[in-house]
């Protein structure tokens, strides 16, 4: 039986949702108050639907139709998800949840799109937190197919299974976080870089371009393929363990220069280390740094020709 799917909010990361679950055959059906933008939504769902298809990520068959509505009404007693996509603001998304509470099936999976909202903030009470979860994709859905699902202190466990199972099946990548922080993974990693840049350019140490020169050019192109860790790995004789014990002093330098607690201890380097030998199994470090120079080639040849496309493309 195909999955049945609440999107509350027709805006960007609304249609998005809603092209990729129609995508993957789900019964889905979109609400938004706001007639204008309810309107102008199926020609938003397309352009994702034309983008998914770019990216060679569509599913076999073709896709289901979209259900509009601008009030979800009675609608709630037969779904698996409702997706929560309205404004980032507490008081607004309160509302929106208790209103879920009383008229949604006590197995529906309540999740927020929240950028970094937690569920905690949103629903104080532990006991109503059970079919509730965060679900922070990354703009656009479409195309950029992970997910982030991080549950309150009262959330089911079953409830997160259930969420990753759904969100899988419908071509993410879901990860789960261990507990709540505030921005969730993506936001926190993505806020400490931009925290720098602005603090190098206020410092006169670079110009924004410089800035971003740096990351589309240097650590862009290996965190695309690699992330953070393998990087590491990649980078330096003798792996997680020789980078900590390498770059480690003047990341500590760097980190409590700005005021900021810096502590790679031996265990912490351990565990990391530990994590990436499971990861990569019987693949060895040195088979991973060829796979990377010839990945990395492919990919800036395909950078480079984007870059080179008018920038007013229809």
């Amino acid at each position: 039986m195909p999955a049945r799917i609440l999107i509350l909010g027709a805006g960007p990361i609304g249609t998005s949702f809603a092209a990729v679950f129609s995508d993957a055959g789900a019964c889905v059906t979109l609400c938004d108050p706001d007639t204008a933008r309810l309107e102008h939504s199926p020609k938003a769902i397309s352009e994702h639907r034309d983008a998914i298809e770019t990216a060679k990520l569509s599913m076999d068959g073709p896709p289901s139709e979209v259900t509009l509505i601008s009030d979800f009404g009675d609608v709630g007693e037969d779904l698996d998800l409702v997706i929560e996509c309205g404004p980032e603001d507490v008081e607004t998304k309160q509302g929106i949840f208790a209103d879920l509470h009383a008229r949604t099936a006590s197995d529906t999976i309540l999740a927020t799109a929240s950028s970094a909202i937690t569920i905690s903030k949103i629903i104080p009470d532990p006991a109503k937190q059970a079919r509730c979860i965060v679900a922070h994709p990354v703009n656009p859905p479409s195309i950029l197919r992970l997910i982030e699902l991080c549950p309150a202190p009262g959330t089911n466990p079953s409830t997160t299974e259930r969420a990753s199972e759904l969100f899988r099946s419908a071509g993410f990548s879901p990860v789960v976080l261990g507990h709540e922080v505030e921005g969730f993974l993506l936001n926190r990693l993505q806020s400490a870089v931009l925290r720098e840049a602005y603090r190098l350019v206020d410092e006169g140490a670079a110009d924004v371009d410089a800035i971003d020169t740096v990351m589309r050019l240097g650590l862009g192109p290996r965190w695309a393929l690699s992330g953070p860790f393998e990087t590491a790995e990649l980078n330096t004789i003798g792996g997680i363990k020789g980078h900590a014990a390498r770059m480690g002093p003047a990341y500590k330098r760097i980190g409590e220069d700005r005021g900021e607690t810096v502590d790679w201890h031996p265990d912490l380097v351990a565990r990391v280390a530990r994590e990436r030998d499971a990861l990569r199994g019987d693949t060895t470090v040195e088979q991973r740094r060829i796979w990377r120079a010839h990945a990395v080639a492919r990919l800036i040849a395909a950078r480079d020709a984007l870059a080179g496309e008018p920038n007013d493309e229809e």
